[in-house]
């Protein structure tokens, strides 16, 4: 193999890599607003919960007898 022959060969192999690490950070990006939304979403329970055990907030409904 010539050593024309292997650059091209490396090129190759930087520009797929290139590509999978532009996949992976997408990939990543996705995942972190996934979490940042649970996040908020878990906090806003733990908030219920904390209201709702201080009785700051009423049970509704579904909890009073007919």
């Amino acid at each position: 193999m010539n050593t024309e022959q292997k650059f091209i060969d490396l090129e190759s192999k930087i520009a797929h890599q290139d590509l999978l690490m532009e996949e992976l950070h997408q990939v990543i990006y996705e995942q972190q607003k996934a979490i940042d939304k649970l996040e908020e979403k878990v906090m806003l329970l733990v908030k219920r919960f904390k209201d709702t055990a201080a009785g700051e907030v009423e049970i509704g409904a579904a909890n009073e007898k007919p």
